[in-house]
């Protein structure tokens, strides 16, 4: 008997190793539709509440007050709310640049189509940077060439969107081309050019090749989104307006 339980049992073991394939013969699914008639878990809402409540006091944090309402269509070539996101680039990460490398930066680009939110009149918090950047990008700095950033220039001319841009002073004549162009109030010299921008449009993202011919990237390992907490925390009050960075004669 112990003989024939043992065999029974080897024999077992042999057919469960078998190399017969699985095969799924049969899929079923059900739509549930998520709305407030769903009982919540009562186990999993103990659990998570303390961490919700921790998040929104932090997302509420006001770290700053603006008296009037930013939009990114508010006005053209150049906006408030543009402007102050690549002065607030410019401001919070020339030191940090400087520091490490000697070298100041000379001119900020980022996207317009980066810019996801507008920001409403009155505080200004924390969850106001994540609705304006709510991606993960950082802010780089690339070594250009005086022809890498003449196109550029030219991208932003033929574009006629207002991408945030800072350091660049650039006209336009009534026909929309190109009248003149300065770089922090001098005309573009043949010399590399360092320019901020973001790990996004270095690649090539939003259709700027001329990133690709970077002589050198250095990376900040500092996000966008915290860049701009860090900029309204410092600032009492956020009032930025549209100015000449980026102009057109009218006819």
């Amino acid at each position: 008997m112990r003989k024939f339980l043992i065999l029974f049992f080897i024999s077992i073991s042999f057919w469960s190793c078998s190399k017969h394939p699985t095969i799924l013969v049969k899929t079923d699914g059900e739509l549930v539709r998520i709305s407030d008639s769903i009982e919540k878990n009562k186990e999993l809402e103990d659990f998570i509440l303390p961490y919700r409540k921790r998040i929104q006091e932090e997302m509420s944090a006001v770290l700053s007050y603006t008296p009037k309402a930013m939009f990114k269509s508010d006005t053209k070539l150049n906006t408030p709310l543009g402007n102050m996101m690549s002065d607030a680039v410019l401001e919070m990460a020339n030191p940090i640049f400087e520091k490490r490398t000697g070298h100041k930066i000379d001119v900020v680009i980022l996207n317009y189509g980066g810019i996801r939110s507008g920001i409403n009149a009155g505080e200004v918090t924390t969850r106001t940077a994540y609705n304006i950047m709510p991606f993960e990008n950082e802010v780089v700095i690339a070594e250009l060439a005086s022809e890498e950033l003449k196109a550029l220039v030219n991208y932003l001319v033929k574009n006629k969107v207002a991408h945030p841009i800072a350091g660049l002073q650039i006209s336009l004549d009534a026909e929309g081309l190109l009248k003149e162009v300065k770089v922090n109030g001098e005309h573009i010299q043949n010399k590399n050019y360092y320019v901020a921008t973001s790990d996004y449009l270095i690649k090539g993202g939003d259709r700027m090749e001329f990133f690709k011919k970077s002589k050198s990237v250095h990376s900040l390992d500092y996000k966008l989104r915290n860049l701009f907490i860090d900029y309204f925390k410092k600032k009492d009050t956020i009032a930025p307006k549209q100015d000449n960075r980026f102009t057109k004669l009218q006819n």
